[in-house]
């Protein structure tokens, strides 16, 4: 990944942690112009909130606010950790689930 690259697809990997429109306009932005820096944190993004709307529902089952606010601080640090990626220029897969989603939506934004 070229500096150039970073550049260009910094601002969709940005809008791409914010909420679940931020993910599907992201992917439509970088349609048109490619860049391997967006379409790496597109595909975090979009794991991470297929993952937490996923669990979330089950998570919702429970009637108990510590596994309730367990589940959102573990999907907060993990939304961080990839917004700050994306601000910072880096390319590091979330902690536990980030390389799971690199390779489950490979074939997004190729």
């Amino acid at each position: 990944m070229t500096e150039q690259d970073i550049e260009t697809g910094r601002k969709n990997a940005i809008i791409s942690y914010i909420t679940i429109f931020g993910v599907i306009i992201a992917y439509y932005l970088n349609a048109e112009n490619k860049s391997a820096f967006a379409s790496f944190h597109i595909r975090q993004s979009l794991g991470l909130w297929l993952t937490f709307f996923a669990l979330g529902y089950i998570v919702g089952a429970f009637d108990n606010w510590l596994i309730t606010s367990a589940f959102y601080l573990f999907f907060a640090v993990l939304f961080i950790y990839g917004f700050s990626n994306a601000l910072a220029r880096k390319t590091q897969p979330a902690p536990l689930v980030g390389a799971l989603y690199q390779k489950i939506f490979s074939n997004l934004g190729k």
